[in-house]
């Protein structure tokens, strides 16, 4: 039987969960039939999964100072744009374009995850996250999301934690 290359036996997974597996941290796949004609991303995970939306988190890119950044907050609220400034010591901040955000991170709007960006940027999870034994984010596809301890997901991604998130 020929060996696969790397290539070959990481295309079961999204760049995440390669980045997961390679960190040898411990987390839990979840897919679910994603609906295009649900209004909500996050809100569709946390129905699908049967999970605390308190306990999904979404991920957004938004321009601070001009820098990209990367906002982890919970789906039953939203971003507080002021907030994630302040965290990453800027003045002002801006959603990012959605295009821009899907060529600087290699994944699709709805399917950003924190996890294994094409580029590297500087991250900021809500701190509702330390609530958490887990906590839910996108595992790189519409429909596929991965459930970790929020010390792992800040870990890995070298994230803030901070109050970024308003219900």
């Amino acid at each position: 039987m020929a060996k696969k290359s790397k290539k070959q036996q990481q295309s079961g997974g999204t760049p995440a969960t390669v980045a997961l597996t390679a960190a040898g941290v411990e987390f839990t796949v979840h897919a679910y039939d994603h609906d295009p004609a649900h209004p909500s991303y996050g809100e569709e995970a946390a129905e699908a999964m049967g999970v605390s939306p308190d306990r999904v988190f979404k991920t957004l890119v938004a321009d601070v100072d001009g820098t990209l950044t990367v906002a982890v907050v919970p789906v039953a609220g939203s971003l507080d744009l002021k907030a994630l400034a302040a965290a990453v010591g800027g003045k002002r901040a801006a959603m990012a374009d959605p295009a821009l955000a899907e060529r600087t991170t290699g994944y699709v709007r709805g399917g950003i995850s924190p996890l294994g960006q094409r580029k590297k940027l500087p991250t900021v999870l809500d701190d509702s996250a330390r609530a958490h034994a887990t906590i839910c984010v996108s595992a790189g596809r519409r429909g596929l999301e991965v459930e970790l301890a929020p010390t792992d997901l800040a870990e890995l991604t070298e994230a803030v934690l901070s109050p970024i998130g308003r219900s």
